[in-house]
């Protein structure tokens, strides 16, 4: 299970656009100045480190496109990380 024994998730949510606006503006507040962002989504507070991964993802079908502005972490501490890369464990998958 991901995140220390929470469930799964994959929730889409639509926002107005003011509200929309209001997160990305906080989001590229905290990027820029290389703090972490905290976040609540569908009741579940989120909090993204410093060091996650930034990327843009654009999807198209015979029915539509889509963009996606993904951030990216890992759940394993980064110091473990780097030991197992060390070893030249992959880090182990929690199921």
């Amino acid at each position: 299970m991901p995140g220390r024994g929470k469930p799964k998730r994959d929730i889409e949510r639509d926002y107005p656009p003011r509200l929309f606006v209001q997160k990305l503006r906080r989001l590229a507040d905290c990027i820029e100045q290389g703090k972490g962002f905290r976040i609540q989504i569908a009741g579940e507070r989120i909090s993204v480190p410093p060091a996650a991964t930034i990327n843009i993802e654009h999807e198209r079908s015979a029915s539509g496109e889509e963009i996606e502005f993904q951030l990216k972490w890992s759940l394993v501490p980064a110091a473990e990380q780097k030991r197992k890369a060390r070893k030249g464990v992959s880090p182990r998958r929690k199921r």
